[in-house]
This record gives structure tokens, sequence and C-alpha cells, in this order.
């Protein structure tokens, strides 16, 4: 497990499943503003946060809470560039466990992952332009904006501007 102060990033469990699915993917609008894909119903035994078998291209962790186990969230490594040592970050934090700081600590660790263990040189993120939240929690962590993709992602009815943030390994405080 990878830690921080307050939550830690581990390997995915089947008990983690039922969970994420019923509260990350369920949630049609949540879902929808979190993944570029058209949100299609699905049951658990499909479900996007299935248990896999490990992959070179991304790397899935389940964050929980350190004080109590719970499940808090899904993090992920995903477009894994092992020849240019890049990667993309990804992180959806379940209704009750927002506010309290677990994005950005996710973030800090996810970071830790990727430059510390991975040795990767580069990290990026694509949110909404509204997900003020996540571009907190990437900005506290050091990532600067890159970019301003208009009108860029279709979610619940209409289009949206995406911002694409970025982190090099020489910018990155290790903490």
């Amino acid at each position: 497990m990878l830690r921080g102060e307050r939550i830690g990033l581990r390997a995915r469990l089947e008990s983690d499943v039922p969970v994420l699915h019923e509260e990350l993917f369920d949630d049609v609008l949540t879902r929808s503003r979190a993944d570029s894909r058209a949100w299609r119903p699905t049951g658990v035994g499909h479900s996007p946060y299935a248990v896999g078998e490990p992959g070179d291209d991304h790397a899935a962790f389940t964050v929980v809470e350190l004080a109590t186990g719970e499940v808090a969230g899904e993090a992920i490594v995903w477009g894994i560039d092992t020849h240019n040592r890049m990667a993309h970050l990804g992180l959806a934090v379940r209704p009750g466990f927002r506010g309290r700081g677990y994005g950005t600590e996710s973030v800090r660790v996810m970071c830790r992952y990727v430059f510390g263990i991975r040795g990767f040189q580069r990290v990026q993120l694509e949110t909404l332009a509204d997900n003020e939240p996540m571009i907190r929690a990437a900005e506290g962590v050091g990532f600067v904006r890159e970019a301003l993709l208009r009108r860029a992602a279709w979610v619940d009815g209409e289009f949206l501007d995406e911002v694409i943030l970025g982190l090099l390994a020489e910018d990155w405080t290790k903490e």
C-alpha cells in the first residue's frame, strides 16, 4: 500500500467493486462528468471498477481512509507511456468522503508513485473546467494549467470545457 497521512492507495479488492460501482458509476451525472465515454447501464459483474489483470498501460488503486479502512474512492494511473515516461491521473472520491482533502492527498500519493517509483518525467490530468475540487487538488500538488479545450466534453445534454494540467518530475515537490 502507498500511504499518505490519512489515505492509502492499495490494489483493488473484489469487495471494493460494489461500493465503487454504486456510488461512483450508478450516479449517472457523476460518472458522465468523470469519463469521456458515454454512460451505459451495467451490472457490478461488468463494472469499470472490476478487479482485472495488471497491465503495462495502467495501475488501478482503491483509495482507503487509513483511520477506518473504509473505501474512500478510486485512483488510476492510465495511458502509461513507458517510452516517453509519462502518464495520466484519474481520481474519484465517494460523496461521503469529499471535502476532507482526500483528493489532494490522493493526487500527492499518485505523484509519488509516478515519479518516485516508476521514474516518469511527466504526468497530466484532464478534468472539466468547472471541477474546482479536482483543479484545486492538482494545483495544490504543483500541477500547472496547460490548456483549455473548449466545448470538448458532452455532459448531460451540453458541451463543457476541459482543462489539461501537467506536472514535470523536476517541478514535483517530494513530501
